[in-house]
Parts: structure tokens; C-alpha cells; sequence
């Protein structure tokens, strides 16, 4: 089975941004518990440098890496920018000084985020972000929302999209304005609910349906995650047919399930992120397809 080797978001838009199917998550890059400094800064400057050099050209980053951690790594090793890079967004939480992860959605907050990410990032307008709906946020969605829609009106944002997001939050958006993208967990165990943060998220595949019959690229996170027993594992078994590993693999299924899916695994190692993007070149047959369900 042939893959579509490229993705365009904003498809139906005056601005339309075509990257290859295989981007970079940069939230690793960061020290433990994704706070703080990377381990090794010089491997993790090096990786960004080499992204374009791998015909990667979207990065997906958040003001609260780190915090800010990943934006101003993005901006030391490659600015100025290509002018095919796009560099992807999240807003919609922040740190505390515990490590904790909060809710940041207000639309003053949402200003806030935004403004910080142009100005780490030293740029004028953010080409996507995505809105991030956290746990246990007192904000109505169609709030937050529409301070996203306004923003991208004052050209703040070029394209507005979603992550962690339920079906009715997606459908309650796309009647408000156009949704240029979606960032949720879904993998080839991901499928149905994804537990993470104290949160357990439903309605993974309808959203991805959605997506289908929109024509919105979805951005998948955690899609490595696996916790099937060796014996049930038929990504392993396959992966053991072509000689990859089973996370090179299961990039290979994203890319083939659906061609508006654009995977965006993430790394702090130099070799992991190289053998990673190998997975872009791995051909699967419908029999494959077939067995892995």
C-alpha cells in the first residue's frame, strides 16, 4: 500500500500549509517530568537542526514545555526560519511552580500564551495552534473558543485547531469557525479512551471519524504507548516480518490507516529520533493492514 506522502492544513483556506507527513514532537526535549533543561542541550539543539535535513517541517511545541523550554531551543537552533517550516502551537495550560500541570483557558490566558509564544519564538504570528481543553476547567469551551477566533481575526493566529478534545467540543467548534487541525491521543491502542493526567478521554475514533469526514489532519500524542501482552502483540509480529522495531511500526500503521493522519513522535536522543523517522519509509501491505485490524 502506497502512502500520501504529504498533508496540507488549512486545505479550504486562503493559506494552506503543506508539510510532509511526519513531523516532530518537541515536548522530550525538556529535563524530567518535562520541566527544566534537556539532559543533553547540544543533542537536543543537534535534533532540531537536523529535522529539515530529514524533510521534516513541522514542529509541534507549547510555551509550557519546559516552561518555554522547547520554544526557546526551537528559536537558538533555527532562527530565522525556512520558509516551508511550520511551528505548531498549544495553549491552554501552564505550570505551576510544583511541576504541576493547570488550567489556563480564560480568554485574558489565552492572550497571555499567545503573546509569549511570539515573542520566544520571534515571530509575528503563530502559523497553527492548537487549543488544548484541560481537566477540570471552569471556562465554557464556546469561550475559549471564540478568544481563539478572535485572535486569528487580528492575525495573531494564522490557523486554529484543537487537541484533547471530545466529539462535541469538536462539532461545537466547527460550528463557530474552521477547525484547521486536531492533536489527540490516538494510536493503534489508542482507538477507544486514553487514560493520562488523571483524565480518561472517550470518543477517540469518533473524533477521528470527524475528522474524515471534515478533512481535518489529525496530529496524534501518545501513539507509541503499548500495553498489550508479548503473545496478543500483532504489531510485534509484524514488525519481526520487516525487521523494525515495534515503535517504528506503529508509525508505520498511523500512516497507513489514514492519509490525514500526521504522526509527530518525539525524542531526546539523536539515534531514536533518526531510526523514527525510517518508519515514514516502511510499506505495508492490505494484508498487514488486514491482520492488525
Amino acid at each position: 500500500m502506497n502512502i500520501k506522502k504529504t498533508i496540507t492544513i488549512g486545505a479550504n483556506t486562503k493559506n494552506p500549509l503543506t508539510v510532509k507527513r511526519f513531523g516532530y514532537g518537541t515536548m522530550r526535549l525538556t529535563g524530567a517530568h518535562i520541566w527544566g533543561e534537556p539532559e543533553n542541550r547540544e543533542e537536543a539543539l543537534e535534533i532540531l537542526k537536523v529535522t529539515s535535513e530529514n524533510g521534516i517541517h513541522f514542529l509541534d511545541t507549547a510555551d509550557y514545555y519546559g516552561e518555554d523550554v522547547t520554544n526557546r531551543l526551537i528559536a537558538e537552533a533555527l532562527y530565522p526560519y525556512e520558509k516551508d517550516l511550520v511551528i505548531c502551537t498549544k495553549v491552554g495550560a501552564d505550570r505551576g511552580p510544583d511541576k504541576s500541570w493547570r488550567v489556563f483557558d480564560k480568554p485574558e490566558n489565552l492572550r497571555t500564551s499567545i503573546d509569549n509564544n511570539l515573542k520566544t519564538l520571534k515571530i509575528d504570528q503563530v502559523q497553527l495552534v492548537h487549543f488544548r481543553v484541560m481537566p477540570g476547567t471552569a471556562t465554557p469551551f464556546e469561550e475559549s473558543m471564540q478568544a481563539m477566533f478572535d485572535m486569528q481575526k487580528e492575525g495573531k493566529i494564522l490557523h486554529v485547531g484543537l487537541s484533547n478534545v471530545s466529539p462535541a467540543e469538536l462539532k461545537s467548534a466547527l460550528s463557530m469557525g474552521n477547525v484547521a487541525s486536531v492533536e489527540n491521543a490516538f494510536g493503534y491502542e489508542q482507538r477507544n479512551s486514553f487514560s493520562a493526567f488523571g483524565q480518561e478521554v472517550r470518543g477517540l475514533q469518533e473524533v477521528m471519524d470527524i475528522c474524515t469526514e471534515h478533512n481535518i489532519p489529525m496530529i496524534p500524542f501518545f501513539s507509541l504507548q503499548s500495553s498489550l501482552p508479548k503473545q496478543e502483540n500483532k504489531i510485534a509480529a509484524v514488525a519481526n516480518k520487516y525487521n523494525v522495531t515495534p515503535a517504528q511500526l506503529n508509525l508505520a500503521w498511523l500512516l497507513h490507516y489514514n492519509e490525514l493522519i500526521l504522526p509527530i513522535p518525539g525524542t531526546s536522543k539523536l539515534a531514536h529520533f533518526k531510526e523514527n523517522i525510517k518508519a515514514f519509509d516502511i510499506v505495508l501491505s492490505e494484508e498487514d493492514m488486514k491482520f492488525l485490524g
